[in-house]
């Protein structure tokens, strides 16, 4: 498949300001899922669409809720709290984990999150599991994989995940989905494509040889960029953030190391 990527668009992206604009972009967002899926052969049904809402303020964040949203993924662990704290009265709103967590801020991730996608370490793991104890909580999580072998980016090196995954049955409160990954931010949608497909391999071989127990049902790969490629690639957790809510105030390279300026 020769499908481009749209990191051209990164910046561009009008600010949605309300229910309407917000509900027509994740309308768009989903058709292009959908047409993608029909390109690879497979059921949209089975790509789920996480808003990315980081730095967005409380009031869009609302927006999104009433047209629709109930899960809702942030970068950065005391941002998602705050915004936990501010909006209890939303009962039904959920939050997902996705970007690199100290390990002295597993406490606060075990208050509250819903989903953890960027399980990298063993410690990290451990931290996560004894708090997680303590608030009585389980927690799904997503082991993160650096498959453009970029220094800057987090994750485990592929030849590492093995030795990993075969720790993590110890970490009784956290249920494991599957893998994440950032691909190379870049043009070249080959070099996107291959970070996309080498993220389904390794997820095929821990299929056969995953602890009992361990599920690895999910990628997470895909933002705004890049997402219908990740769709061709087997996604089935895509994190959209500029294409629902607009450009961003700062850059990615604020929440994403190793990302364009």
């Amino acid at each position: 498949m020769d499908t481009p990527t749209g990191h051209d668009r990164h910046g561009l992206y009008p600010e949605a300001t309300s229910v309407e604009h917000i509900g027509r972009n994740l309308a768009e967002v989903r058709a292009r899922i959908a047409a993608a899926c029909r390109r690879a052969g497979r059921d949209p049904a089975g790509v789920r669409l996480l808003p990315v809402s980081k730095t967005q303020p409380e009031s869009r964040l609302r927006l999104a809720h009433a047209a629709g949203c109930r899960l809702l993924g942030e970068n950065k662990v005391q941002e998602a709290h705050l915004k936990w704290q501010a909006m209890q009265d939303l009962a039904d709103l959920r939050w997902s984990l996705i970007g690199h967590l100290q390990t002295n801020k597993a406490g606060l991730v075990a208050r509250f999150a819903s989903e953890f996608q960027a399980l990298d370490s063993l410690h990290l793991a451990a931290a996560l599991d004894r708090r997680l104890q303590l608030e009585g909580r389980a927690l799904d999580v997503f082991v993160q994989v650096n498959t453009s072998g970029e220094a800057s980016k987090y994750g485990l090196a592929p030849e590492d995940l093995p030795a990993f995954v075969r720790a993590l049955p110890a970490f009784s409160a956290l249920r494991v989905r599957g893998l994440m990954t950032l691909a190379l931010f870049s043009s070249d949608a080959a070099r996107v494509r291959q970070c996309f497909r080498l993220l389904h391999g390794l997820r095929e071989r821990l299929r056969q040889d995953a602890p009992s127990g361990l599920v690895f049902d999910e990628l997470s790969m895909g933002m705004s960029g890049d997402f219908e490629i990740a769709v061709e690639e087997g996604a089935t957790v895509v994190r959209v953030g500029q294409a629902i809510f607009g450009a961003r105030a700062l850059p990615d390279g604020h929440y994403w190391p190793g990302a364009a300026p």
